[in-house]
């Protein structure tokens, strides 16, 4: 089966995330990159091309010129699927004109900048008919996928309890004002939204609780901080709610936790069990239970469900984690575009990226008015 062309826009030079993408994307040998505007600067999208080996006439000056000129090339030459990797406030733009002239998209978290933005984006996904995918990671890690199979199927009981946290500590200075790229954008309100650590790292734990418990929150009082002076978001957040299930849990969030790199953690307690999972510990689920001695699943495992079965990569005790996360998402998508079967909730979808932006946004109410808000995201 032939490979999948792949366009990017973002990724250009300085960029972080758009590195992680092009490595994941090609591991499986699904898609190939063939066709990138990688920079608003054109002299540094072609800069980027080069360094990449692209034909020059598939490296774009920018993403309104690579959607009009990828869509007007006959349909076995132009790209099957675009990468959305830009700072957040260029996924909105590029994301509708891609769909609009019948491309697939794949788009980095969060969403866009607005509920009004994102609310524009799920109504493209529905006019084009088109696959959508939000690139959540962490629910594509082979023991996450674990962890869910036995919240969702009831092993621990009825789920009481959630804990989530991210807690980063690389912001603790004022990066931003050190010329750092990925510090000035992620600082800088009018590129990445009105939440700082909420949109970058707040959004992923959100969405991780609601995938692994299936529950939704309906509820919450939220606490924003920005502790370094100046600093024009929030670069640390708590966050208590209330899930539809009855449950009820608190979520933190900071990028001023000095000594904490990518602390990404989960914790699930039911009536009659609980797990923990540690992202800084990809490999390891630790299930607890309320009749019996603690349990350590790890990946690569043949007592593992088929669902973590088909994630992991290689045999047990050799890790694995962020990189395949990624891998798997994209995989997940090749699925999705050939409409081969894959598993459940495999892809997060632009409404779970709606409700991303939902919370950023009710947690900042609810901080500014110091009370509970009711969660309708």
């Amino acid at each position: 089966m032939s490979r999948l062309k792949m366009g990017m826009v973002g990724g250009g030079p300085g960029a972080f995330i758009g590195a992680v993408h092009r490595l994941c994307l090609a591991m499986d040998g699904e898609f190939e990159l063939v066709a990138g505007a990688f920079s608003s600067d054109a002299a540094k999208s072609r800069e980027t091309g080069a360094e990449l080996g692209l034909d020059p006439v598939r490296v774009y000056g920018s993403w309104m010129e690579m959607a009009a000129d990828e869509a007007a090339l006959p349909e076995g030459e132009r790209i099957d699927c675009v990468s959305i990797v830009t700072p957040n406030h260029v996924h909105h733009g590029p994301a509708i004109e891609f769909l609009r002239r019948g491309f697939p998209v794949v788009c980095d978290k969060p969403l866009t900048i607005s509920s009004a933005l994102a609310e524009e984006m799920r109504a493209a996904v529905a006019s084009s008919g088109k696959l959508f995918v939000l690139t959540h990671n962490y629910p594509s890690y082979p023991m996450v996928r674990e962890a869910r199979e036995l919240v969702r199927g009831g092993a621990i009981g009825r789920v009481r309890k959630v804990y989530a946290e991210y807690l980063q500590g690389w912001l603790a200075d004022k990066l931003e004002d050190t010329g750092q790229k990925q510090a000035g954008w992620r600082t800088d309100p009018a590129r990445s939204g009105p939440g700082g650590s909420l949109g970058d790292i707040g959004t992923h734990a959100f969405h991780l609780l609601e995938h692994v418990t299936g529950a939704q929150v309906t509820r919450l009082m939220g606490q924003r901080t920005s502790f370094i002076e100046g600093r024009a978001v929030d670069d640390d957040a708590q966050v208590l709610f209330e899930l539809d299930n009855g449950a009820n849990g608190t979520l933190a969030c900071s990028q001023v936790c000095v000594g904490r790199e990518n602390g990404l953690r989960l914790r699930v307690f039911g009536t009659e069990g609980a797990i923990e999972w540690d992202q800084e510990h990809p490999n390891d689920l630790l299930v607890r239970w309320k009749d019996r001695p603690a349990e350590l699943r790890r990946t690569g495992n043949g007592y593992l469900g088929e669902s973590a079965q088909s994630l992991g990569r290689i045999p047990p005790g050799h890790p694995e984690g962020y990189l395949e996360g990624f891998a798997n998402l994209y995989r997940s998508a090749a699925r999705a575009i050939r409409s081969e079967a894959d598993l459940e909730d495999a892809c997060p979808t632009v409404d779970d990226g709606c409700r991303g932006v939902r919370f950023i946004e009710k947690v900042i109410e609810s901080s500014e008015a110091r009370a509970w808000v009711e969660f309708d995201g």
